[in-house]
């Protein structure tokens, strides 16, 4: 085991030990802190206009009318962001009679504890004590039961439905759409966010590695594909962040190729997207290394100049800086320095895609691209060429987050230089 995957191990143990196996069954991100619950729901209350928001958590996906093989519970962001529960059914009903003033309610509705125990689903929170506690809300109200329509596709009313009307009725506020309310906020993370992101990071970094130590000429991607996402489960993540992206060859030129079905080939680039959601947060990291652990010189060429630019976008994150400013520098880095690489036009042309997003409870979460950085910001610096008449594609991305002088890379676990790369994959291959 890599020494600061010990200490990134040790940490997330002990958090784990040291807080209650409640806020979501045991899960191994642990609760959210009730001082940061009551923090967030206070700034939403704050900034929010004149009016109710209604936050909803997800629906249960059916494994009979659904995917099964994708009909797990995962809670709705916003949601979760502000209760810190996985609840289904439930519905946090925000209350702002004056618009730009702190003053306001939260009310927090969720179905009543069953009868007996559900003997097919895993238990989930409901109202009572216990759920007050885990939110940090004086009370939480036990919802009612939605009927079950007479006949087949009939229509049914929410009788919740009906008591919100009743609340904004009584105030005078109407319903209003809160996503704008809540992107800022989510936006900057606080601390249980960022160990929740430094967590995933760390996690992603050690599935690379993994995936770069194993990977020989002659594998399939799907065997690839499967070291990463092994990884990430016995690290405690719960799910990936996404997809996972392992393109070979011609398929390292495709920005989301998702099939992973085609046999490597020695002297080929391999490109892995992939990463973890750890206690509902999500890494997203990426590397290119050939399959045989020695690049090529056409390839570590190319590869220089993507990192050369992903450095000086790096480099120059700083609190008021945009992502749009921060995306021209990297590409201004990778025309200055392109030389005769890409023929006679700049290796920009073959930068097809944005230079990064904001990662958190979403993998392209909340984006402010024109809006200012600031501590407490995490997003992802990607540059990539893409060229397929040679079947290579060299994509490099890592999170980072923004500090009060800079930022701090949180994959950085995971090798960024050539020389860094072979190192690690010779190491794998023994003598």
């Amino acid at each position: 085991m890599h020494r600061h995957l010990s200490r990134f191990a040790v940490v997330a143990a002990g958090f784990m030990l040291a807080t209650p196996i409640a806020a979501q069954q045991g899960a191994p991100g642990g609760p959210v802190p009730v001082e940061l619950l009551r923090h967030r729901r206070a700034a939403f209350l704050a900034s929010m206009p004149a009016g109710v928001a209604v936050i909803r958590s997800a629906r249960i996906r059916s494994i009979e009318g659904d995917y099964p093989q994708d009909s797990d519970y995962r809670e709705s962001n916003d949601f979760f962001y502000l209760t810190g529960i996985e609840s289904p059914g439930g519905v946090l009903v925000m209350i702002q009679p004056d618009s730009g003033s702190a003053r306001g309610e939260a009310r927090l509705y969720l179905n009543p504890p069953p009868a007996r125990p559900d003997p097919v689903s895993a238990p989930r929170t409901a109202a009572g004590p216990a759920a007050a506690r885990l939110t940090g809300l004086e009370v939480v109200h036990a919802r009612p039961p939605v009927p079950r329509p007479i006949r087949r596709g009939e229509a049914v009313i929410d009788p919740l439905d009906v008591v919100i009307d009743s609340i904004g009725g009584a105030h005078q506020l109407a319903t209003i759409d809160y996503r704008r309310t809540i992107g800022p906020l989510r936006a900057v993370k606080d601390a249980d966010e960022i160990r929740r992101l430094r967590i995933a990071s760390g996690i992603s970094a050690e599935a690379h590695r993994a995936a770069m130590q194993a990977t020989r000429p002659g594998m399939w991607e799907y065997e690839i594909e499967a070291v990463l996402e092994y990884t990430f489960r016995r690290r405690g993540a719960e799910r990936v962040g996404y997809p996972s992206i392992v393109g070979s060859g011609p398929n390292s030129t495709l920005l989301h190729y998702d099939l992973s079905r085609r046999q490597t080939v020695d002297g080929d680039i391999i490109l892995i997207d992939a990463a973890a959601e750890f206690g509902y947060y999500t890494a997203d990291v990426t590397r290119s290394f050939p399959i045989n652990g020695r690049f090529t010189p056409r390839q570590r060429a190319i590869y220089a100049l993507v990192l050369g630019s992903q450095q000086a976008a790096i480099d120059a994150i700083a609190p008021g800086i945009t992502l749009a400013e921060l995306n021209r520098i990297s590409r201004d880095y990778m025309k200055e320095h392109s030389g005769t690489l890409c023929g006679d036009q700049s290796c920009d042309r073959y930068f097809i895609h944005g230079l990064g997003h904001m990662v958190g409870l979403d993998v392209h979460d909340i984006n402010p691209y024109f809006t200012e950085l600031r501590p407490g910001m995490t997003l992802t610096i990607e540059p990539g060429i893409y060229l397929p008449d040679e079947a290579l594609g060299i994509r490099i991305e890592d999170v980072l987050l923004v500090t009060e002088t800079g930022s701090e890379n949180l994959s950085a676990g995971v090798p960024r230089t050539v020389d860094a790369i072979e190192a690690l994959m010779a190491s794998g291959r023994g003598p």
